[in-house]
């Protein structure tokens, strides 16, 4: 049994337990009445029905029933408790120390605008759904060892949705994904652009490449199904344009660049009792070491850090950055209530089968990725990642198009914890996935590329596991492939945020 903080009322389990078993915690024993699994919690002392639970010395849930020592806590005898919380600005900046020695780095494309790139694509973007088809016939033409003589090369990636058209110019909804795709067109790790539209969408293609701040690098060609005369056409001319960009951007090559320049996204996915012990407080650490190096991370999932928002408002640089977080959680709560629902939604049913129970308790345990670093910006769903440092971006906390957002904002590395099995993958940007428990490592090792659990089972800390995840993103970002890069997962992760009304 594991106690994280003594204000809590309850414990975590480390191993399957059964009603009647004796079990040390905090120094004391104690007696379980009823099976346990791990991951889950165990109440440490009496709790009556209308009071507060606590985990990590902060509010998870209110009491539903009587709670008695050693009882199983979940869903059966705890809920929602949305109590107002006490916001301070600012009053837990911390800024992370520069590294000492030697400056870490790694091996980079510089590409012409300054900034770098960790991979090196080719880029088919849509306007529209209906160009989606022709940009996958183009892009499935390079799969395989098409690419076998082009080694600087990394891929072909079609990146397609389902909107463009019934959009209402202007509005939210439109704004959002116009800034999806000139984000992903304009990526560092995107070295030639095929830009394919059908001809008489809403989102045409002279909206996307208006004043588009391209690398001057960046191999570009632009044409509409309609005026190339129809699919078979447009995917030759897109085939013969992605052969005639590979020679040249076969010509790049890697070169050293400090590790400031690695722009991370942080994310979570199939979360359990363990993600905020093992696995998010490892990235957290690694996320102030590059925050520390001068670079830039930014945590996501506005649903998933309601509950803890309170937390990251005391580590802004400033009334007015932890005042507009707070301004995107009250959005959330207008948002979800028109839709008929709640913010407590939220745990899936797979994050409560490992033991997380309400939105309060995932969102604790999520808000760990983002480290300790003090929050210098609260950006818009794919605004451009600008200032260095720990910032948030509003995004969903549905895995596809949180990651969309962040990509398209300039993360140019995901790390991607998950302690039920997600499998995920966000091409043209590597993901490293981090499990936050080594049983789900061994049952899936061909999708984990760093096992968390150790910090559990192996004796390790959370700054060991920290520093291996910090020296595992700078050999990913100079071309050490990921597991779901090795798998070819990626294609189908490019999920704009659909907002507004579609006509």
């Amino acid at each position: 049994m594991l106690l994280l903080s003594e204000e809590d009322d309850v414990a975590v389990a480390l191993a399957d337990l059964v009603a009647g078993q004796q079990v040390d915690v905090a120094g004391g024993a104690l007696t379980v009445t009823a099976d346990v699994p791990r991951g889950h919690k165990v109440a440490l002392r009496a709790v009556p029905a209308g009071q507060d639970v606590r985990k990590y010395g902060q509010v998870i849930g209110r009491a539903t029933a009587d709670i008695v020592p050693g009882a199983h806590v979940h869903t059966h005898n705890l809920s929602m408790s949305d109590t107002e919380r006490q916001h301070e600005f600012g009053v837990a900046r911390w800024r992370p120390p520069a590294p000492t020695g030697e400056r870490p780095t790694f091996q980079g494309y510089r590409r012409a605008d300054g900034r770098v790139g960790t991979r090196n694509y080719i880029g088919v973007v849509t306007s529209v759904n209906c160009s989606a088809t022709a940009a996958k016939l183009i892009a499935e033409q390079f799969r395989g060892m098409a690419l076998d003589a082009f080694e600087n090369v990394d891929g072909v990636v079609a990146l397609t949705h389902q909107s463009g058209c019934g959009l209402v110019s202007g509005s939210e909804g439109a704004d959002v994904l116009l800034r999806t795709i000139r984000g992903y067109a304009t990526h560092p790790n995107i070295g030639g652009l095929v830009l394919l539209g059908l001809g008489c969408e809403m989102l045409e293609l002279d909206l996307i490449s208006a004043d588009l701040p391209l690398p001057a690098d960046t191999l570009v060609e632009r044409m509409t199904i309609q005026e190339t005369g129809g699919i078979r056409a447009t995917v030759a001319a897109g085939v013969q344009a992605v052969k005639d960009m590979l020679p040249r951007l076969d010509e790049r090559r890697r070169e050293t660049v400090d590790a400031g320049e690695l722009v991370l996204a942080l994310n979570c996915g199939g979360s359990d009792g363990y993600s905020g012990i093992t696995a998010n407080p490892a990235l957290g650490v690694a996320s102030d070491l590059i925050v520390g190096c001068g670079g830039r991370s930014v945590l996501a999932e506005t649903p998933e850090v309601y509950g803890a928002e309170h937390l990251l408002t005391r580590r802004a640089v400033s009334p007015e950055v932890g005042q507009k977080l707070l301004d995107r959680i009250e959005w959330w709560r207008a948002y979800t209530a028109a839709g008929g629902g709640t913010m407590d939604n939220n745990p899936s049913p797979g994050n409560k089968a490992g033991g997380l129970t309400t939105i309060l308790e995932k969102s604790l345990g999520a808000v760990a990725k983002g480290g300790r670093a003090e929050l210098v910006s609260v950006l818009e769903y794919a605004e451009p990642i600008v200032e260095r440092g720990f910032s948030f971006m509003d995004t969903p906390g549905y895995d596809p198009v949180s990651v969309t957002g962040l990509v398209a904002g300039g993360a140019n590395l995901v790390c991607f914890t998950t302690g039920r099995g997600s499998v995920f993958g966000c091409k043209p940007v590597p993901s490293v996935k981090v499990s936050t428990n080594s049983t789900l490592a061994r049952r899936m090792p061909d999708d984990i590329d760093l096992d968390a659990g150790t910090i559990i089972d192996g004796g390790r800390s959370v700054e060991e596991v920290g520093h291996d995840l910090f020296r595992l993103f700078l050999a990913v970002a100079s071309g050490q492939q990921t597991v779901s890069e090795e798998l070819g997962v990626g294609q189908e992760e490019f999920v704009p945020w659909q907002l507004g009304a579609v006509t």
